[in-house]
């Protein structure tokens, strides 16, 4: 199933977006744990806890634990720079100039850290003012909602977070994941492919 998903009365930055409180779903609710994290995401989310960031495990591999599957990579999101990621971490390396991104090394392994984005606009030199175009850079930093809801499907943008062990939910991704819904975050598909046209290669 296909769609634009958005909770009645909330907006993206974009159009003004209005503060809603996630879902929250306690350790007790659901199936993610410790034990089937990758050890080297683990020490990444625990070094930022204890260095007083906030730290989460987001996307592909929070799906993918939920529905029983083993993930193929585990990202971490974060309140932290990516300057200030790279000071906590000596096996680290930023990458990127459209989306700045921290690498953590480990051998050949790597633990992608995020920093926590806002929706970009026009007048952020961040998005083509063509119709609302592409995506020409993504380092507009934000808050954990606002990171939500500038993700490409609501079944991505649930949050594992280390601290409680629970899992945040802005945009419904739960209920769509047990549904077995694709939905675009939005409530214009149309839009939200022309800012990054490889959504469509992810949703396939």
């Amino acid at each position: 199933m296909w769609g634009g998903s958005r909770p009645t009365g909330c907006q993206t930055k974009t159009t003004g977006i209005s503060h809603i409180e996630p879902k929250i779903i306690p350790r007790s609710e659901h199936s993610i744990s410790r034990a089937y994290i990758d050890s080297n995401a683990v020490k990444v989310l625990y070094r930022l806890k204890d260095a007083n960031y906030a730290a989460y495990l987001v996307g592909g591999g929070v799906r993918d634990l939920l529905l029983g599957r083993e993930p193929k990579d585990f990202d971490v999101a974060t309140d932290a720079r990516p300057e200030e990621i790279r000071a906590e971490f000596k096996n680290c390396r930023l990458v990127g100039r459209r989306f700045r991104l921290a690498h953590v090394m480990f051998g050949r392994e790597v633990v992608e850290v995020a920093t926590f984005r806002a929706a970009p606009t026009p007048d952020d030199g961040g998005l083509d003012d063509e119709e609302r175009g592409p995506l020409l850079r993504d380092n507009v930093y934000g808050t954990l909602e606002e990171d939500a809801w500038r993700r490409d499907f609501t079944v991505n943008a649930l949050y594992y977070d280390i601290r409680d062990f629970s899992v945040v939910d802005y945009t419904g991704g739960l209920a769509d994941l047990n549904a077995g819904v694709l939905r675009l975050i939005g409530d214009d598909p149309a839009l939200r492919y022309r800012e990054d046209p490889v959504r469509m290669l992810r949703a396939v």
